[in-house]
């Protein structure tokens, strides 16, 4: 598996900090689902959320500050 490149990711978010906190959120929660699974094999979440942002997979928004 592949790691995509930060051009390919950035086409998805709106800057390199959104990457950084999407791609975190997402590697746990592929973690706790593998825990859930009881599955022992070892992986890379974070290669795995990264994969999912560069396929469309994850959706993300941005938060509208209050004021």
């Amino acid at each position: 598996m592949n790691t995509p490149s930060t051009a390919q990711l950035m086409d998805k978010v709106d800057a390199k900090y959104t990457l950084v906190i999407v791609t975190a959120k997402r590697a746990r929660q592929l973690m706790e689902a593998s825990l859930k699974e009881g599955n022992t094999q070892h992986f890379n979440p974070v290669s795995a959320a990264l994969n999912d942002i560069a396929e469309g997979k994850v959706k993300w928004s941005k938060a509208k500050k209050n004021q």
